[in-house]
C-alpha cells in the first residue's frame, strides 16, 4: 500500500498525507533522546574589578544531578610547564568524589572558589571565585568528563577591568562664576560719581557761606541798633 492508497482508504490527499509524515520525521528528529544532555556557559563575557567577587555561570541542560560526577573548572589559556615533564594540568576548580580536590589546584586561587553544593542536584556547576584580580582574567572551561553526551563542556570568558583611579594631585578649581569682571560702561559710571558729587557740593557749599554771612551782617546790624544812646528832648 503506497501513500495514496493510505490517503484515500483514510480520506485524506496525498499532499496532506505527506506534510503529515514529513512533521512526524522532524518532531521525532529535533526531539532530544533520553540522556542527550549538554553543558551550557554564559555568552556573554562576565565583568568584574578588582576586589569584587564574581559567579561564573555554567549548568547541564536539561537538568541532572551531577553530584556524583566530576566537575573540572579551568584555563585552557593556561599551558603546563613544556620544560616540565612530569608537570600536570592543574584546574581553577577541581570537584571529584562529592568533594573538592585541592592537590591539582592552581595556587593562586586556593581558598578562592566554590561551587554551589545544592546546586549541583539540578545541573548547576556555576563557579564562584573571591576577590578576583586582574590576572584572573580570561577563558575559563567548565567541563564534566562523565556527561553522557557529545557536548560536555562550554567556555566562560570572564573580563576584570581596573577601578578607575584618581589623579595624585587635587587643585582647587576655578569657579569663574564667582570672579566677575565689571561692566566697562558700570566701571566708567563708578568712576565719575565722585567728580559729580563734588560738582553738587560746591554751589550748595557757597550758597550756606552767603547765607551765613548775611545772617551775621543782620544780627551785627541789630546789635548796633541796640547799643545806640536815646536822645532825650530838652525843654
Amino acid at each position: 500500500m503506497d501513500i495514496e492508497e493510505l490517503g484515500y482508504k483514510f480520506s485524506l490527499s496525498p499532499l496532506i498525507l505527506r506534510l503529515t509524515l514529513v512533521a512526524c520525521l522532524l518532531l521525532f528528529t529535533c526531539t532530544p533522546a533520553g540522556g542527550q544532555y549538554r553543558v551550557i556557559g554564559s555568552n556573554q563575557p562576565i565583568e568584574a574589578a578588582p576586589g569584587d567577587d564574581v559567579v561564573l555561570p555554567c549548568c547541564v541542560d536539561p537538568p541532572q544531578d551531577v553530584v556524583g560526577l566530576t566537575v573540572e573548572w579551568s584555563k585552557p589559556d593556561l599551558r603546563p610547564d613544556p620544560r616540565d615533564r612530569l608537570s600536570r594540568v592543574h584546574y581553577v576548580h577541581l570537584y571529584r568524589d562529592a568533594r573538592e580536590v585541592p592537590d591539582m589546584k592552581i595556587p593562586s586561587y586556593m581558598m578562592r572558589t566554590a561551587l554551589f553544593a545544592e546546586g549541583l542536584r539540578q545541573g548547576n556547576i556555576s563557579l564562584k571565585i573571591t576577590n578576583v584580580t586582574l590576572e584572573d582574567g580570561g577563558r575559563y572551561r567548565c567541563f564534566i568528563p562523565k556527561l553522557k553526551s557529545q557536548m560536555q563542556s562550554s567556555i566562560v570568558h570572564l573580563v576584570v577591568k581596573p577601578a578607575p583611579t584618581k589623579a595624585g594631585t587635587t587643585e582647587t578649581p576655578l569657579f569663574t562664576r564667582n570672579l566677575q569682571t565689571p561692566d566697562p560702561e558700570e566701571e566708567k559710571n563708578n568712576s565719575g560719581d565722585f567728580p559729580r558729587r563734588s560738582r553738587l557740593m560746591l554751589p550748595l557749599l557757597f550758597l550756606l557761606i552767603v547765607v551765613g554771612v548775611a545772617a551775621g551782617y543782620l544780627q551785627m546790624q541789630r546789635s548796633k541798633k541796640t547799643k545806640e544812646p536815646i536822645a532825650v528832648p530838652t525843654v
